[in-house]
């Protein structure tokens, strides 16, 4: 997750740093940006922005004809400062609520008491359906964690299948960093395999269920319609989740599928980069580590700290601006130009190849800068202002909403593999902000990039199972000594007493 995970947290400090900034100066202060005279306007004031403004979320492929999947277009909202959120209607009778979909994680949860950061939650004693299940889950994530019970109950989508089924559901009784403050979601839907799911993978998901029940193709797909418009975490913008299938309607031209490399996460094979047209040149398991996956609970486009260092200094080199304050990179700082200004066209597109499921090719992802420089919300109404839409991670490469913004992807779990097409709405006035292309042949590169890590994450239990296990060996090991007869010569009067007696050595 979602998190919003580490989007969210940067917006956080972001947002707290230009209030600060209105309360303790003059409401205004310089964003120190060097700009060619020659390409771009000179250096302007940044306008502080409220906490609010920025954020750091056809039945051609059913023949059977059994499931309406227009009936689930635009049923999204969002943005891809906070998330993109699917209307629910849970419990008996139905209680309405809105829910985070999340590609990143596999429990169901919902908010089952208040919190000073959501205007409602789920009341499971007023459903006559609840069936309490008596398991405590806790979930964390890259940003946040929550604690709650598990049970089920009934819900329906009311733009989706025209259906109502029984899943699975986390009530939150408490949370810490999951809640966001302005977010209009009450809950989370983890989309990810069930090897994720809290307490255990035996807890079957949210869409096992509906694949089960509803007899379902094992197959969904997410359009996010955020392209160009400002983070302004007011759930303006839309997209769809199509439950089923595909819906042609959503996409121009071909998809391009990849290997789904590891069933937990949607994890996939990433192979090179792009900065401007120019490669980065890096080891291709840089790229997958510890592993590259599909999240739509992560807002931005996450890499690991070498390759987003290599691709901030792809930027610098091949934009049309001199020089950058390094705060812009970090997210701690805005960037802003004229209304009249457009600065997009001061920056290089960026593109990322995956493996074809053919394993001797490769396509590319490219987008554009209307993706990775996003339009932010400020209160001054003669600027535009800009956050960028990058970030290091520690652990993983996470194409995140930066990306997925320009693309219709199809999570084909039947077949194993994640498909790309160029979402219709990946448009700011007038021009496309995403592409893709190829075959490429993939014969420079090497025949496996995901470097074989097989404690993964849950090398934290394999840690504590180890350690339980050595101490437990040192407390058999002490249990025995004391057991043992005091072994000491006949003629030896000496008592042993606690000052000098082994248990109280061997503890010091």
């Amino acid at each position: 997750m979602m998190a919003v995970r580490r989007g969210l947290l940067a917006g956080q400090s972001l947002a707290l740093l230009l209030v600060l900034g209105e309360v303790c100066g003059s409401g205004r202060f310089s964003f120190p940006l060097k700009i060619s005279p020659a390409l771009v306007s000179q250096p302007i004031p940044v306008s502080p922005a409220s906490p609010k403004d920025i954020v750091g979320l056809s039945l051609a492929s059913d023949p059977s004809g059994k499931i309406n999947f227009m009936a689930m277009v635009d049923n999204l909202e969002g943005d891809s400062g906070r998330g993109y959120y699917l209307e629910m209607m849970i419990g008996t009778p139905p209680q309405k609520l809105n829910i985070l979909v999340d590609t990143g994680s596999s429990n169901f949860a919902v908010a089952g008491a208040p919190n000073p950061d959501i205007s409602t939650y789920y009341h499971l004693d007023w459903s006559s359906t609840y069936q309490p299940l008596g398991i405590d889950v806790t979930v964390r994530y890259t940003q946040g964690s929550w604690t709650g019970v598990l049970g089920k109950d009934v819900i329906t989508i009311p733009k989706g299948l025209n259906a109502t089924f029984v899943v699975n559901i986390a009530s939150i009784l408490e949370s810490e960093s999951f809640f966001m403050p302005q977010i209009n979601w009450h809950g989370i839907l983890g989309l990810a395999y069930r090897t994720l799911a809290k307490p255990s993978s035996s807890i079957e998901t949210f869409f096992d269920s509906l694949v089960e029940q509803q007899k379902i193709p094992n197959i969904f797909s997410m359009q996010m319609c955020g392209a160009g418009l400002p983070t302004t975490g007011e759930g303006s913008n839309g997209g769809s989740l199509v439950m089923g299938g595909i819906e042609p309607s959503l996409y121009t031209g071909e998809i391009w599928y990849t290997p789904i490399t590891e069933e937990w996460y949607y994890q996939v094979e990433v192979l090179k980069f792009e900065v401007g047209g120019f490669n980065l040149n890096l080891d291709c398991t840089e790229y997958n580590s510890d592993k590259a996956i599909v999240d739509s609970g992560t807002t931005l486009l996450r890499l690991p700290d070498k390759v987003f260092n290599a691709v901030v200094e792809g930027i610098i080199q091949t934009s049309l601006i001199e020089n950058f304050n390094n705060e812009f990179w970090t997210g701690l700082q805005l960037a802003c130009w004229e209304k009249t200004e457009e600065p997009w066209a001061y920056f290089p597109d960026i593109s990322i190849y995956v493996r074809d499921v053919n394993s001797s090719r490769s396509f590319r992802l490219t987008i554009k800068p209307q993706l990775y420089i996003q339009s932010v919300l400020t209160l001054r109404e003669n600027l535009n202002c800009f956050r960028f839409g990058i970030s290091p991670s520690s652990n993983a490469l996470v194409i995140g909403a930066t990306v997925m913004e320009g693309f219709y992807v199809i999570f084909d779990r039947e077949e194993r593999r994640v498909g790309f097409a160029v979402s219709r709405c990946a448009e700011v006035k007038g021009v496309m902000v995403s592409e893709i292309a190829g075959p490429f042949s993939t014969v420079d590169v090497a025949s496996n990039c995901i470097a074989s890590n097989p404690l993964r994450e849950p090398i934290m239990w394999i840690i504590s199972y180890a350690l339980m296990t050595f101490c437990g060996i040192i407390l058999l090991v002490l249990v025995v000594l004391l057991l043992l007869p005091n072994r000491r010569n006949g003629h030896d009067p000496e008592v042993v007493n606690d000052e000098s007696s082994l248990v109280r050595h061997r503890w010091k």
